[in-house]
C-alpha cells in the first residue's frame, strides 16, 4: 500500500507539539499500515500477548525506548493503556509515541480525562485527494463508488459482502466494547438507514418507526454513530435570525462507498454524481477543520448553502458543491451573502484542473477543484 504523504506529514507536526499521538478512525481506513510507514519507528502490536506482558511495566517498557519513536497500535488491548499513555506524557517525553486503537476507548470519560492537555488528536478520514495522488491515481468516480478505505478502493469492485462484514466487525468490536447496547438489528438498521439518506436532514421520528425504536433511543444511537466517526452531523449555522433555521441537523455517512452501497448505487448516474461529490468535499474539510468549524445554512424560504465554515477571526467562508462547474451556484449562496456579507464564496467542482476567479449570481466565486480545496484549508489552518 502506498504512503499517505498528507497524514505522514500531519503526525510529523503533531509530535513538534506533543509526545503523543492518538490516531483514531474507523476499521480498515488505513491506521496501522499509516504508521508502518513512517519513518525510523519500532512498531508494537497491542493485540500480541508478549507486548501486552512487556506493557504491564510501563516505566521498564518506556526506559527501553528512550530516545525513539514508537508505534502502540490496537492499545485498547492493553490493561490500562490510559495509564500507560500518561506515564510516558509525563515522565518519558523523549520517547515519541503514536498510539491506535477503537474509537470507543476515544470516546470514554476515563481516556479523555487522563489525557487532556497531554496528547495530539488526529482521525485518520477516508482517502483525500492527496492520497488518490499517492495511490497513482486519478480516478475520482472510482473513489465516489468503492469509496476512500484503501482495501476497497484498490479492489476492483468490492463484494456486497464486504460492507456487511465491516458492519458485522463494527458492531461486535466497537460498539459492544463500551456502548454495550443490547439491540444489535435496530442499532444496524438505524445505522444503514443513515447511510442510505446521507446528506440529508435529520427527521428522528422517521427514523424511529422502521428500527422499532423510540425518538430519544434514535438520537442516542446517532450519538454514539457520532462518536465513533460513523456518522458525521453538521449543524446549521445561524445568527438566529427569525428567518433562518437553527434545529435540522444533517447526517452525512463516514463514507462515499457505504452511501453508495445502502443507496443501491451501483453505477453512476447524474444525480448520483452530485450526492456523492457532496461527501467527498466534506471529508477533505474535515480532514483540515474541526468537525464544530463546518455548518450548513438554510432558511425558511427554501435557499441553503451546500457548507458553510466558520473559523475564529476570519469571515465566513460559503462552499457551494457541485460535479460540473457550469451548474455555477445556486441562489440560496446569493439570499446567504445579503445577511453576512463578508467571506469568501467557493464553488468545488469535479471538473476543474485550475483555481480560478469568476462572478456568478453577481458574486466575486472562486473555482476550485478538490486538491485546491485541501490547499486553500491548509493555508488557512
Amino acid at each position: 500500500m502506498k504512503f499517505r504523504e498528507y497524514w505522514a506529514d500531519r503526525c510529523e507536526k503533531a509530535w513538534e507539539r506533543r509526545s503523543i499521538i492518538w490516531l483514531s478512525g474507523v476499521r480498515r481506513v488505513g491506521k496501522t499500515v499509516l504508521c508502518r510507514s513512517l519513518p525510523d519507528v519500532e512498531y508494537f502490536d497491542c493485540e500480541l500477548p508478549r507486548v501486552r506482558e512487556a506493557l504491564s511495566d510501563p516505566e521498564a517498557f518506556l526506559r527501553r525506548l528512550a530516545g525513539k519513536r514508537v508505534v502502540l497500535d490496537e492499545i485498547q488491548r492493553v490493561r490500562k493503556p490510559s495509564e500507560v499513555l500518561k506515564i510516558a506524557a509525563d515522565h518519558y517525553p523523549d520517547v515519541r509515541i503514536v498510539a491506535t486503537g477503537s474509537s470507543t476507548l476515544q470516546a470514554s470519560a476515563k481516556f479523555r480525562d487522563t489525557l487532556t492537555g497531554r496528547k495530539v488528536d488526529v482521525r485518520l478520514r477516508p482517502m483525500v485527494a492527496q492520497d488518490l495522488s499517492d495511490f497513482g491515481s486519478t480516478d475520482v468516480p472510482g473513489r465516489m463508488l468503492r469509496g476512500g478505505l484503501p482495501p476497497l478502493f484498490l479492489s476492483d469492485s468490492p463484494a456486497p459482502g464486504e460492507y456487511e462484514d465491516w458492519m458485522d466487525s463494527f458492531w461486535a468490536k466497537d460498539v459492544q466494547e463500551l456502548f454495550r447496547l443490547e439491540r444489535r438489528w435496530s442499532f444496524v438498521r438505524l445505522c444503514e438507514s443513515l447511510l442510505a439518506q446521507s446528506g440529508g436532514i435529520l427527521d428522528a421520528s422517521s427514523l424511529a418507526a422502521p428500527c422499532e425504536i423510540g425518538r430519544t433511543t434514535v438520537s442516542n444511537y446517532i450519538e454514539v454513530l457520532e462518536a465513533t466517526g460513523v456518522v458525521v452531523v453538521v449543524r446549521p449555522f445561524s445568527t438566529h435570525h427569525p428567518t433562518e433555521i437553527v434545529a435540522a441537523p444533517k447526517v452525512y455517512g463516514f463514507d462515499t462507498g457505504f452511501v453508495a452501497h445502502y443507496r443501491g448505487i451501483v453505477s453512476l448516474r447524474a444525480e448520483d454524481r452530485g450526492l456523492l461529490w457532496e461527501h467527498l468535499v466534506l471529508n477533505e474539510m474535515l480532514a483540515h477543520l474541526r468537525e464544530s468549524a463546518i455548518g450548513y445554512w438554510r432558511d425558511k424560504h427554501g435557499h441553503e448553502v451546500d457548507f458553510v465554515i466558520k473559523r475564529h477571526g476570519l469571515p465566513i467562508t460559503a462552499v457551494e458543491c457541485k460535479w460540473s462547474s457550469s451548474q455555477g451556484v445556486t441562489t440560496g449562496l446569493a439570499s446567504f451573502r445579503k445577511r453576512y456579507s463578508e467571506g469568501e464564496n467557493w464553488l468545488v467542482a469535479g471538473d476543474v484542473d485550475s483555481c480560478y476567479e469568476r462572478t456568478l449570481a453577481g458574486l466575486p466565486v472562486t473555482v476550485m477543484g478538490l486538491s485546491h480545496l485541501a490547499a486553500r484549508l491548509g493555508a488557512n489552518a
